[in-house]
């Protein structure tokens, strides 16, 4: 991929209906604001007290992947668009890592709530991540190769049926309580087989384990029910946070409301509306990191006060991305002090449906909807003004599972005929006895990018096809919340993981009784069977094979859900911070071990 910087789009020939519409309901999303919108007061969560750890060196393992190309500043960038590749970008590095600064960095929503283990958001991961360690996880240099955390080595069977991790010793949580195997085996027992009450959103990813055991205080024990060959990027899953098992023992939902891990930084404080601040574990495990003094994430919501809070100096960086708009505002205004990382994304908005509300519960109506959308033309106008390109299913297009163009543009709403796919969608809608200007609510995200002009090209589309749709945006909490309680009719949702794997992507979309992730409430034990089927194939045809088949029982068939455009990565930080590699996931590397600042 070319870690080029390219102009803003001239806008000169004419567009029809859905471009000039998304364009110009969205043309204030990347400009630049004076200021950054001032947060609002509010009260302080409390911190925790300083902790020591042992200096335990991490050892490598496992083969070394790809090595990623280096970013550019932005003037040495050619003016070209960045072609896709698999393959992360790496910010240059400017002479040895050096101790001290403090990092700033802007995060764009609030968290529903504090536990990892339930919630799916990078509003959590981005400022709460560095708090915590994972038994193993994804080297930052080296994505998607997996490295050690809080275990330092481990062992797989020949079987493959049992992985045995041989812990840190004298590693301690931030209250000085020591983290051993014991508090592992809580952790995970939590997030393999949750309590009552307790949301796992992750835990179908986890049914080939058996069993966990915690034979002595350094030892963890993962015995499988069959072999998969994805168990340890499972296991080294950004969200699998290692926690107190005392605090888990007295309150379950503890981890809902508070902070405290074993990580490179600790907990200072909260402001809800404001910011969150991590300060530097001086014992962390492994000597000489963090390089950082601490870090301050502050929650600025819109994009242009995102983009004036890194020109201006007051921020560093956004973490997930910013649209080619912003970029480009960027690169004209910071020259060799802006440095900018483009990656592929393992993202895609999502349409969910209520299939136990009418007439969301006809498959006929649901197919209707995704033969509505012109994705090709959407994803031409879309990527001039946000972060959305590359069209795909439910896989990463151009990642090691997608199914080309030629059998992708047989499936439902993904034909390049988009007025053949309109008229279709009027006569399923006309079956199912759905009338001319039906109206129905779509709850859509607050976040400006890419969901307000997504949801936009959404209403354009059903306008087109006689339907009375409106786009309702909700902060975090509230969005999070209707779609778990399934109070909705139609929402925009979203796949985002940390790896090309379908274990990870595919989870979401199997039976509502297996998976709290599925929205869609519905069961279908033909989709659990391919699943399944899939986690357990060798044979990598025979598991492409299955996972199109489980896609088309998906998209194509029931219409459960469908993806509308998967999204581009576009990561523009300030030249000062180094240490950080852009991968095709923003949850995976934020933990800021890794990161520090050259000025």
């Amino acid at each position: 991929m070319k870690r080029t910087t390219r102009p803003m789009p001239r806008l000169g020939r004419a567009f029809n209906g859905l471009t000039a519409l998304v364009l110009l309901l969205s043309m204030g999303c990347g400009q630049p604001a004076s200021a950054p919108a001032k947060p609002a007061d509010a009260p302080k969560t409390a911190a925790t007290q300083p902790v020591a750890a042992s200096k335990t060196e991490a050892k490598p393992t496992e083969a070394a992947a790809k090595p990623a190309a280096d970013a550019k500043p932005a003037a040495e960038a050619k003016a070209a668009g960045a072609a896709p590749t698999t393959a992360p970008a790496e910010a240059k590095p400017v002479g040895q890592p050096r101790s001290g600064g403090e990092l700033n960095f802007v995060v764009g929503a609030e968290p529903p709530s504090l536990d990892g283990h339930r919630e799916t958001t990078f509003a959590l991961i981005h400022p709460t991540a560095p708090h915590y360690s994972l038994l193993i996880k994804f080297n930052p240099e080296k994505y998607p190769e997996v490295a050690p955390d809080l275990a330092e080595s481990w062992e797989i069977s020949p079987d493959n049926l049992t992985y045995t991790f041989k812990l840190r010793d004298g590693v301690r949580f931030h209250d000085g309580s020591p983290c051993t195997s014991r508090d592992v085996k809580a952790s995970y027992d939590r997030i393999v087989n949750p309590p009552e009450g307790i949301v796992s959103t992750r835990k179908v990813q986890y049914s080939a384990i058996e069993s966990i055991e915690a034979p002595d205080p350094r030892t963890i024990v993962f015995k499988l029910k069959y072999p998969s060959a994805a168990m340890l990027s499972l296991l080294a899953s950004r969200w699998n946070w290692i926690y107190s098992a005392d605090k888990l023992a007295a309150d379950q939902r503890w981890y809902e409301k508070n902070v405290m891990g074993t990580g490179p930084f600790k907990f200072v404080e909260y402001v809800s509306g404001s910011h969150w601040i991590g300060q530097k574990n001086p014992d962390y495990f492994l000597p000489g990191r963090p390089y950082l003094d601490g870090y301050r994430a502050t929650f600025i919501r819109e994009t242009s006060a995102q983009v004036a809070a890194v020109r201006g100096g007051r921020a560093q960086v956004e973490f997930r991305g910013f649209t080619p708009p912003a970029r480009d505002d960027l690169v004209r205004a910071l020259g060799d002090q802006i440095t900018v990382q483009e990656s592929p994304w393992i993202l895609s908005l999502i349409v969910a449906f209520n299939t136990e509300k009418k007439p969301f519960d006809d498959p006929r109506v649901r197919k209707a909807l995704s033969l509505a959308l012109d994705r090709w033309e959407g994803s031409e106008a879309l990527s001039r003004i946000t972060f959305v390109k590359p069209i795909g299913t439910l896989v990463r297009p151009g990642g090691p599972f997608h199914r080309p163009e030629s059998e992708m543009i047989k499936l439902a709403g993904f034909s390049r005929d988009g007025n053949a796919a309109k008229e279709e969608a009027r006569r399923l809608l006309r079956e199912a006895g759905v009338p001319d200007g039906f109206s129905f609510t779509l709850k859509n995200r607050d976040t400006p990018n890419p969901y307000e002009p997504t949801g936009v090209f959404l209403v354009d589309q059903w306008r087109k096809i006689g339907l009375n749709v409106t786009n309702l945006p909700q902060e975090n909490a509230a969005y999070d919340g209707d779609k778990r309680s399934g109070n909705y009719d139609v929402s925009l949702d979203f796949i985002a993981d940390y790896i090309d794997e379908p274990d990870v992507q595919l989870a979401k979309f199997i039976s509502a009784s297996r998976s709290p992730a599925n929205y869609g409430r519905y069961n279908d034990p033909e989709l659990d069977r391919l699943y399944d089927a899939q986690s357990r194939e060798t044979d990598p045809r025979k598991r492409n094979q299955l996972v199109w088949q489980l896609e088309d029982r998906v998209i194509d068939e029931m219409v459960y859900t469908f993806p509308i455009i998967w999204w581009q990565r576009i990561v523009p930080h300030r030249s000062e911070l180094q240490g950080y590699t852009v991968t095709p996931s923003h949850y995976v590397n934020q933990d800021l071990t890794h990161v520090w600042l050259a000025q």
